[in-house]
């Protein structure tokens, strides 16, 4: 009866973007969910989770760590983002099931938790480096103490130059940390955008105290690059969100190259490897500052997990005022875990935590997504 009956990959269009669930029935009739993180590639994601079917029906579903290794070492080429954005959204309905199964909270399943609400970072962007100064007022008026910013100087259309986009981002942290002082917990995305030399230039532009960590300023594929740029700045690192193994995550927190991790729950592959990546951070002194970009199964599994660790920060949230982004639409996702003010509350029902209205979310149907495909003054390709 705990055997695995069918896995169903549901593509839906919620709020402004895409959001693929995982629907996992057991034979006893327990729904579990999952969330794949993989933005703007779910088709390439959900052919992986269809393929990974074939041989995990008839499975018992309790076996969590066996399936996730069986679905890691089964074929010759391993990992990868697409299938770990496969298996992450398994794994996490799979803990779900699990939960449900046994009457108790995922966060139970990892130990307990350790806190009883979720403290956020609340994100902020605008069209001008006024409105950006305004949004971050708003969020510390409703009770953030930790925000990020998305600069406006990012916010270009086709063309990034970094040069002029980093001075608009040097300006709005500078207004932002004079207004709000010390206190206030301030961080910037820069969307691994930059080089190493960059990166420097940006940081040399801010006085020393302006930000507490600047988030993914160049691309990760290279630990070396970011251990050239760790000797070019004082400003901590929060890296992460794009891995997608603890393999790719050792590295960092062996060499001292992030001072947080930005792990992401929906890619990195689920419950089963990201608590041993926050094990691994716990170990090097290295809080965790999980990714949430997506919808509320992806923050209900992020915060079970929040709850369950000891060396936590914040959470990513994208629920605030400020943010009108329809990720947590209630028509569809009846249930799901509560904000109050700036933190998670966690839950303390079964499972995740989180019910959907299957007929509400198979009526949204997925658009196709394509993500800026950026370039320079001079024409050339750069990164989003």
């Amino acid at each position: 009866m705990t055997k695995i009956a069918s896995i169903e990959p549901i593509l839906a269009r919620v709020g402004i973007r895409n959001q693929l669930l995982i629907k996992v029935t057991t034979e006893d009739g327990i729904i579990g969910w999952g969330e794949s993180g993989l933005s703007a590639r779910e088709e390439s994601v959900a052919a992986t989770i269809r393929h990974f079917a074939e041989f995990l029906v008839g499975q018992d579903s309790r076996k969590i760590s066996r399936i996730w290794q069986e679905s890691y070492r089964s074929q010759y080429f391993e990992g990868g983002r697409v299938l770990t954005a496969a298996m992450s959204a398994v794994d996490i309905a799979l803990y779900d099931i699990l939960g449900k199964r046994l009457g108790v909270p995922v966060y139970q399943l990892l130990g307990g938790r350790q806190r009883d609400a979720i403290p956020t970072f609340g994100c902020c962007t605008g069209k001008s480096i006024d409105e950006v100064v305004d949004n971050a007022r708003t969020l510390v008026e409703s009770g953030w103490n930790s925000i990020r910013i998305n600069s406006s100087g990012f916010e270009t259309g086709e063309i990034f130059d970094p040069r002029a986009s980093l001075t608009v981002a040097a300006e709005e942290l500078i207004r932002i940390r004079r207004e709000f002082g010390p206190g206030l917990c301030l961080g910037i995305d820069l969307h691994h955008r930059l080089s190493v030399a960059e990166t420097a230039s940006f940081c040399n532009m801010l006085p020393q105290g302006t930000v507490d960590y600047i988030e993914e300023p160049i691309r990760d594929e290279s630990p070396e690059a970011y251990a050239s740029l760790r000797t070019l700045t004082h400003i901590p690192f929060a890296i992460g969100e794009e891995f997608s193994s603890k393999w790719q995550a050792l590295p960092y927190l062996e060499r001292g190259l992030t001072q947080y991790m930005r792990i992401d729950i929906c890619n990195i592959g689920g419950f089963t490897e990201a608590m041993k990546v926050a094990g691994w951070s716990e170990s090097h002194y290295v809080d965790i500052m999980p990714h949430n970009p997506l919808g509320p199964i992806c923050t209900a599994a992020t915060v079970h997990m929040a709850a369950a660790v000891a060396n936590f920060s914040w959470l990513e949230t994208r629920q605030t005022s400020v943010e009108q982004l329809g990720f947590h639409d209630p028509v569809i996702f009846p249930k799901q875990v509560q904000m109050e003010g700036p933190v998670y509350v966690v839950p303390d029902g079964p499972g995740l935590g989180v019910e959907v209205n299957e007929d509400a979310i198979k009526n949204q149907e997925a658009a196709h997504v394509e993500p800026p495909h950026l370039r320079r003054p001079d024409g050339s390709v750069t990164n989003w």
